[in-house]
């Protein structure tokens, strides 16, 4: 399925800032954090449809992912 992946800030790097990105059917937020060729802990901030979402929730078809990498500061 196809999924729309939004990088932002460092996770743009050498990357894509936005991206149509192959995911397996019944695939999690975690595979298309793979196909986007990020590993695991450099996106720590992710939103599904804007909203909050885990690596281990499911995606469907159409869904667009925005990832963040850790924010600091204080």
């Amino acid at each position: 399925m196809k999924v729309t992946v939004k990088l932002f800030a460092s996770l743009r790097d050498g990357r894509f800032d936005e991206a149509v990105l192959e995911v397996p059917e019944s695939g999690f937020v975690s595979d298309a954090i793979a196909a986007a060729g990020l590993s695991e802990g450099e996106a720590t901030v992710m939103f599904r449809n804007a909203r909050h979402v885990l690596p281990e929730d499911a995606l469907v078809e159409g869904d667009s992912l925005s990832l963040f990498p850790p924010v600091g500061g204080g």
